[in-house]
């Protein structure tokens, strides 16, 4: 495994990779846990009713689209989308997209005429829905490459224990530093952690100031080109949170 040093457990990605097999699914978890948020990826919104499974990707807040049909049923498919994807402004994310649609196999390669070696050709359903939704969240995009040096196993060798090697690249573009301050005093609530933001405006009443600290470090943050965010401790407390774009971003 190589890529992993530079991820943040409380970042918010979008994560792009081949795909030859179901086990690709359990492999991007396996590898990603502990680095970045836990992986979620779009739903169709009648997999809900999926025995079992259904019922934890709803736990597990995965998002669910519902996709219409007639006119203007694109439109109310991205606002649906958006509306379901609204926590993840609140909560560090990750989520998942295979570009080619579709697992890997010869046949498809040779019915499609990929001009791409290992790859089918892209379809941007997926990544456009993630993007319009979350376009604004995402800090960096995630390019991963899995390879079965043996050929692409099935679940089944899953398993059984047949998988004896996987190679898995990371490469992150448009990367990111982050600098957070945490505290573990009573926190702000939701409706003021963006208030606080604004010229003049104090969270407390108590000692000296004029409202002007958290306004100035959110212009220079944002005149280079970052974002700054407060964020809620468990059991108490605020996370500030400055997100800004390396240099070889």
């Amino acid at each position: 495994v190589q890529g992993l040093a530079s991820l943040h457990p409380r970042g918010w990605y979008l994560v792009s990779s081949n795909h030859q097999s179901w086990v690709d699914i359990l492999v991007l978890q396996r590898v990603l846990h502990g680095h970045v948020p836990f992986l979620k990826f779009f739903l169709k919104a009648e997999l809900i009713w999926v025995p079992v499974i259904g019922l934890a990707w709803w736990a597990l807040d995965f998002p669910f689209m519902k996709r219409g049909k007639g006119r203007g049923a694109r439109h109310n498919d991205l606002r649906t989308t958006r509306e379901a994807c609204e926590k993840f402004k609140r909560i560090p994310t990750t989520v998942m997209n295979f570009v080619e649609g579709t697992r890997f196999t010869p046949a498809k390669h040779a019915a499609q005429a990929s001009p791409y070696r290992h790859l089918l050709k892209p379809k941007i359903g997926g990544l456009g829905i993630a993007l319009a939704t979350m376009g604004e969240q995402f800090e960096a995009l995630l390019d991963v490459t899995i390879v079965y040096p043996h050929g692409a196993p099935t679940f089944w060798h899953l398993l059984c224990g047949d998988i004896d090697a996987v190679t898995v690249r990371v490469r992150q573009l448009g990367a990111v530093a982050h600098l957070e301050v945490e505290d573990n005093g009573p926190g702000l609530p939701e409706a003021e952690r963006e208030h606080v933001f604004e010229r003049f405006v104090r969270a407390t009443h108590d000692g000296t100031g004029c409202g002007l600290g958290l306004a100035i470090v959110r212009e220079i943050v944002q005149r280079h080109a970052g974002s700054v965010a407060l964020l809620p401790v468990q059991p108490h407390g605020l996370l500030a949170r400055v997100v800004l774009p390396t240099a070889d971003a």
